[in-house]
């Protein structure tokens, strides 16, 4: 235990610097960007330019496809024993970098989660810790690389629980924690307090308000579902396309352009337009269309936040599906921001109703991140951290849960990890299926059977009795296809019938197994089989009809407990 606290302490460090280091470099090629001297709207090439250096990255150096974000992490954890490829500990910070410093419309949270999540799954790897001792140092990762980012220990202590660790038990708390503090003293030492995401809030809660913050929890659930809803479909909509990633590259460049031009503030991660929202200072936009000046000033700023609203998610799409690299954690936020503001404006053109603009915003920012990231601690623990109190935490509580508990009705799992959950892929918070999610069919698969054609004759199956201990048996054809099972209860009383030895064929004693497995399922659905055939052996084919060997029900049951009984407090003694 006391090595694992040192671990956890390296881990957070390492990730802290991460994240300090992600976001230097994005600060200094924006800083870039801004000195250039060119005309005024010149920036809006930059998109399009940071996209095809990023594809352009990816296609030369890592074989045109790299894993991005929570869902990778996620996957690793369920289906690669938490071994994480060391190549994730820097291609996200070159990628993101790149993508969000030079204006794709996403995040760099994600993408530190998953080099913070890479750093201590190879950590763990070097130290030779066990799978759950991995486990924990990919969460340590992540918490450091959130708390780095946000300066909010509590908060990336709560992510690391909420969104990695489908099962924690309280020993897991401790090295969460240091790892969590030290990433947070990273940043909070080598950055600037400018390049910290906080604020310091003008307005105290005010329980009259209450009736308002329920409203707005309604409004963010489904804020949420349409934000989740059209990112999906942008988003497979340009990965899904038959053309060139170059092509794809400068054509989400083309739509981005012309999404900033109409709407700035959707231009890169957009912390700075938060800050400007929540604080209550918005009160002015550059009207590049002259649009918005057909209304007046304050219904124009109404419909001018509306719109940022409901094309944030699409930007994001764009930028992801044009082959950028980022997340949806500060899109989210932007969101929840801008859909505080939205309906504070809204509510404030009332007569004789006033609630502060600034507040809402914050309180915006958690409803929207609790119903697209499904971590709704998570989001309430973050704003209350960033505003240096918990002067809101009724309010956040109150948000954050209306919101969670709307986008769950409608849908059980996040867009980012709905598929994979679906297949099986990665774990739930369900213990028996998350069980059965980390047992690899190939793991369990007794491939020494021996197996015989269906031409033999019943001669040729004693002699192949004699030299196994196996009472089952796989028939295959001259081409080695499956075409049945024999079993030695089925033909015991002929065993004993020498004068048919030569008579009877295998074909006559063979038959079709209640089931039949294949080598790319999943172990929920072998479970299903042996549950419904109450069968104890199954075949399993390949994808070509080759018999590769038998699935024993009382091997998986073994299976099954040994990891049950892997899943203890790590203060216990082994």
């Amino acid at each position: 235990m006391q090595f694992l606290m040192v671990i956890a302490t390296l881990t957070g460090f390492a990730s802290g610097m991460v994240a300090v280091l992600l976001k230097t470099l994005v600060h200094f090629i924006q800083q870039g960007i801004e000195n250039i001297p060119v005309t005024r709207f010149a920036y809006l090439l930059f998109p399009a330019i940071g996209l095809l250096i990023t594809v352009f990255i990816v296609k030369r150096f890592f074989n045109g496809h790299i894993e991005k974000g929570i869902a990778m992490v996620l996957k690793a954890i369920a289906r690669k024993s938490s071994f994480i490829p060391l190549k994730h500990s820097y291609v996200h910070i070159i990628t993101s970098s790149i993508t969000v410093g030079l204006g794709g419309s996403v995040g760099l949270e994600a993408p530190i989660v998953a080099t913070g999540s890479a750093v201590g799954s190879n950590i763990a790897r070097v130290t030779d810790f066990n799978y759950q001792e991995r486990t924990l140092l990919i969460a340590c990762g992540a918490a450091a690389g959130i708390s780095a980012v946000f300066n909010a220990p509590i908060a990336g202590v709560i992510f690391a629980i909420e969104v990695l660790l489908a099962e924690t038990v309280v020993s897991y708390f401790i090295p969460l924690i240091i790892s969590s503090v030290v990433g947070a003293l990273c940043s909070k030492i080598i950055l600037q307090e400018a390049s910290l995401f906080n604020f310091v809030l003008k307005q105290t809660f005010n329980y009259e308000n209450v009736p308002f913050y329920i409203l707005l929890g309604i409004l963010a659930g489904f804020v949420s579902l349409y934000y989740a809803k059209t990112f999906k479909t942008v988003e497979e909509k340009l990965h899904k396309g038959k053309q060139n990633p170059y092509s794809k590259a400068m054509l989400s460049g083309a739509m981005l352009m012309v999404i900033y031009f109409i709407f700035p503030p959707l231009f890169g991660e957009g912390y700075k337009s938060i800050k400007l929202v929540a604080n209550g200072n918005f009160s002015y936009f550059a009207d590049n269309t002259s649009l918005f000046s057909l209304l007046n000033e304050n219904w124009a700023l109404v419909a001018f936040t509306a719109f940022i609203v409901l094309l944030k998610p699409i930007a994001a799409a764009i930028t992801i599906g044009g082959g950028g690299n980022g997340g949806n954690f500060a899109p989210s936020l932007f969101t929840g921001a801008y859909m505080g503001f939205f309906f504070s404006k809204l509510i404030n053109n009332i007569p004789i109703i006033k609630i502060p603009e600034g507040n809402f915003s914050l309180v915006g920012m958690a409803g929207v991140l609790s119903g697209v990231m499904y971590c709704p601690l998570t989001a309430i623990f973050l704003i209350a951290e960033i505003t240096n109190g918990y002067e809101l935490f009724i309010p956040l509580m109150i948000v954050s849960s209306i919101s969670f508990f709307i986008v769950k009705s409608y849908e059980p799992y996040s867009m980012e990890t709905k598929e994979l959950a679906l297949e099986g892929q990665i774990f739930t918070h369900k213990k028996e299926r998350n069980i059965l999610t980390s047992i690899i069919l190939g793991d369990i698969l007794q491939e020494n059977y021996e197996s015989i054609q269906p031409d033999k004759k019943l001669k040729d199956l004693i002699e192949l009795i004699k030299r196994s201990e196996k009472n089952i048996f796989a028939v295959v054809d001259s081409k080695q296809r499956f075409v049945g099972i024999i079993e030695l209860n089925d033909i015991k009383q002929k065993l004993f019938q020498p004068d048919n030895y030569d008579t009877i064929s295998i074909k006559s004693l063979m038959k079709k197994p209640a089931a039949i497995l294949n080598t790319g399922q999943d172990m929920h659905t072998v479970m299903e089989k042996f549950d419904v055939t109450h069968s104890w052996y199954l075949p399993v084919l390949d994808e070509n009809k080759m018999f590769t060997g038998f699935i024993s029900k009382t091997k998986l049951f073994n299976k099954y407990r040994e990891i049950l009984a892997s899943q203890g407090d790590l203060y216990e003694e082994n």
